[in-house]
């Protein structure tokens, strides 16, 4: 075990890290331009945490293992190597006092797992804007214990980022939905004039600031948040329109909606109630699949349902085949039913669900629809539509989008009839054209 029983931490909070380091809200954010002292402060604040909370667990995570190392792992090794025992392979800092300090990183969800089913006390997140809600909501979860330890959150942040949108709702605009407290939400900004210490050892610093383009030096230098507008769905609310999986009745209509390419099948089962309200239940998401493979994994999820929607695209015919996929997948035993869908109608239809109080869940058991859906920016070459980069995101929403439009949605009490009907219409008007 370490070594000294008394050591010394070098340097002096500034007025806004004092700031910081006194605020008691449960989630707190510090920063909002580049140059305020964010990691610095976050590093002296769980330290200090550590030291005055004997047996306290503290998670810091930042989005990659290499800005962990460079940020975080080596500054706090310099400083506590002769006090602190440090695992490289836990990467945790263990205190005399019994208190921890794991260091950790999320480069993507499937990094969650080593997360999930843990407590702890403190949870700091560094540059939270590179960090999606779904990430943010899934770690709150970890906030938790059975001791009298402060719980709460700490985040830095920049405007920009996936998590741009999360981040300016909950701590600029203050915009609270079902289950979040305002009390619980505080923000401390910190611009690079608060620094007086970056500003004395790097004069040119300001500088380099200033000489941006005016989008980015009024979001790096004077901390604005309205130049990295673009969230698509600003209407998607993870609280609202997401829930725990639950058995659905006996009086529903299920329908499948797909987008297909090798790149990836996105495949979406919803099943709608004859008030025409309408729960995602299942999803596939998966990689590389050929035609007949794509079918085998969507039969296996068919019981019950009545149709298998899917964009018109998928009747053009391959050259190397002289089939087209809808072919391809009628001769696999899925049957496509035809759907003409312009962008920008489809995307208005799903923004009315998802305005519409309860017309639109998606059940917990759809992690990539979940994750997918905020990170959507704006074409910004196109009004009214939605950015197809990073392509990798953009499948479920799309296959989400066909549901919208084809109208099973709009089911009344009459579902059989209606669903019916709708059905025949899409047959119709598609052999007109």
């Amino acid at each position: 075990m370490k070594h000294n029983s008394e050591f010394k931490l070098i340097g002096y909070p500034q007025h806004k890290q004092k700031e910081f380091f006194l605020a008691k809200t449960k989630y707190i954010a510090y920063g909002g331009a580049r140059g305020g002292g964010k990691s610095w402060g976050l590093r002296r604040k769980i330290v200090l945490l550590a030291l005055n909370y004997a047996g306290i667990s503290i998670l810091l995570i930042r989005r990659t293992l290499p800005e962990l190392r460079d940020n975080h792992i080596r500054p706090l090794l310099s400083e506590l190597s002769a006090f602190c025992n440090y695992s490289e392979v836990r990467k945790t800092f263990e205190f005399p006092n019994g208190s921890r300090i794991r260091l950790g990183y999320l480069d993507g969800d499937g990094d969650l797992l080593q997360y999930q089913g843990q407590e702890y006390d403190i949870i700091a997140l560094d540059e939270a804007t590179q960090f999606t809600e779904y990430q943010f909501q899934t770690l709150k979860a970890c906030l938790r214990g059975a001791n009298s330890f402060p719980k709460r959150m700490y985040i830095t942040c920049n405007p920009g980022g996936v998590g741009h949108g999360w981040v300016k709702r909950l701590f600029i605009d203050r915009d609270f939905r079902e289950g979040e407290k305002p009390e619980d939400y505080s923000f401390i900004q910190a611009l690079v004039y608060d620094n007086r210490v970056l500003l004395d050892s790097n004069p040119d610093y300001l500088d380099q600031l200033k000489s941006l383009p005016p989008s980015l030096r009024d979001a790096w230098l004077c901390g604005k948040w309205d130049e990295f507008e673009g969230q698509f769905f600003p209407e998607f609310d993870y609280g609202k329109h997401t829930c725990a999986v639950y058995p659905l009745g006996q009086d529903v209509k299920k329908y499948c909606a797909i987008d297909y390419g090798l790149d990836m099948l996105a495949a979406l089962f919803v099943a709608v109630d004859g008030e025409g309200r309408c729960v995602v239940y299942d999803e596939i998401h998966k990689e590389n699949l050929i035609v007949s493979s794509a079918a085998v994994m969507i039969k296996e999820k068919l019981d019950g349902v009545s149709a298998v929607i899917a964009p018109s695209d998928l009747w053009s015919r391959q050259k190397d085949s002289g089939k087209s996929i809808a072919e391809l997948f009628s001769d696999n035993g899925v049957y496509l039913t035809k759907l003409r869908s312009e962008r920008i109608g489809g995307w208005m239809c799903l923004k009315e669900m998802l305005k519409s109080d309860g017309k639109l869940k998606i059940m917990h058991s759809c992690p990539n629809l979940i994750r997918c859906l905020p990170l959507l920016m704006h074409d910004k070459a196109r009004i009214g539509d939605a950015a197809t980069v990073p392509h990798s995101i953009t499948h479920a929403p799309d296959a989400l989008r066909y549901f919208a439009v084809s109208g099973f949605g709009d089911i009344k009490k009459n579902t059989g009839a209606a669903s019916t009907k709708k059905l025949k219409d899409i047959i119709k008007k598609e052999k007109r054209k």
